[in-house]
């Protein structure tokens, strides 16, 4: 056993022609990210210089000094937080209720119901800014953190993302379920729920990327600074005048870090998903 085992882990680690294909490709996609953490521990005469030094002659860390003491960063990163969290918390419970409800449940309209939440998806961001502003006004939440994170409660793509997983599922499970006598609602927490893991991590994933990166809408729904998101906190750091670059590399790389983070450990879950959204229609 431990000798197939060992022989199983040789052949995985082997290289082939592929290794030297995207291996390459990987440090081109990783220079971006190389640059900037190199800009943020660059010292402020040298990142106003034409071209800018692709590595600095010195580490120096004024930028990322200056962003905790000069800014409220740590204020906005909590901010963020309870945004991102909130909106994974909403699309993981409203969103697999939904996908399963379109996958599953038998209902007059589930086929123009369904379609017709995708089609909003081709709806551009910008055409509800106004509508969305309106209404938020008229109940309260402008100018607060609730306006950050209401929008993301759920969205099209996340039903989506979990009828086409509930699909993957054979119905032979959910049968064998109602036959020990288990209902609807105990059948999906028991057995579907388990084995959607990989799909709602990846959920997590993309819930994750479009709260925390969002700057257009708090940018429009907030001016309290105390209440700033730290993508919207970030912005200010840029102006039609100056821009403080020190501070826009070092809070890049603050913002950007918590990302990349959660995407490695939830990364095995993402490819899971990519494999299996897509056995039925």
């Amino acid at each position: 056993m431990a000798t197939a085992e060992l022989g199983t882990r040789r052949r995985r680690r082997r290289l082939s022609g592929w290794h030297f294909v995207l291996m390459p490709l990987a440090l081109l996609f990783m220079t971006p990210f190389v640059q900037m953490l190199l800009a943020a521990l660059s010292p402020a005469e040298e990142l106003v210089k034409f071209p800018p030094p692709f590595i600095p002659s010195r580490l120096s860390l004024d930028g990322i000094v200056g962003l905790f003491n000069d800014t409220q960063i740590l204020r906005w990163l909590i901010n963020s937080t309870i945004v991102s969290l909130i909106a994974i918390a909403a699309h993981l419970v409203l969103c697999s209720l939904a996908g399963y409800g379109f996958a599953r449940l038998q209902f007059r309209g589930r086929t123009f119901g369904f379609f017709a939440i995708v089609a909003t998806i081709m709806i551009p961001t910008q055409l509800l800014m106004i509508p969305t502003y309106i209404m938020f006004s008229r109940i309260g939440l402008i100018d607060s953190l609730a306006a950050a994170f209401v929008p993301w409660l759920a969205s099209a793509f996340g039903i989506f993302l979990m009828r086409q997983f509930f699909l993957s599922i054979p119905v032979e499970l959910e049968e064998a379920a109602a036959l020990d006598g288990a209902n609807k609602w105990q059948t999906f927490l028991r057995v579907i729920l388990p084995l959607a893991r990989p799909a709602l991590a990846t959920l997590a994933i993309f819930t994750l990327l479009g709260a925390w990166n969002d700057l257009i809408w708090p940018l429009v729904a907030i001016n309290n600074e105390n209440l700033f998101t730290v993508q919207l906190g970030i912005a200010n750091f840029q102006n039609t005048r100056r821009t403080q670059w020190s501070l826009l590399m070092a809070g890049n790389v603050v913002a950007t870090a918590p990302l990349i983070v959660f995407f490695l450990f939830a990364q095995k879950h993402f490819i899971a998903t990519m494999t299996m959204t897509g056995l039925k229609g």
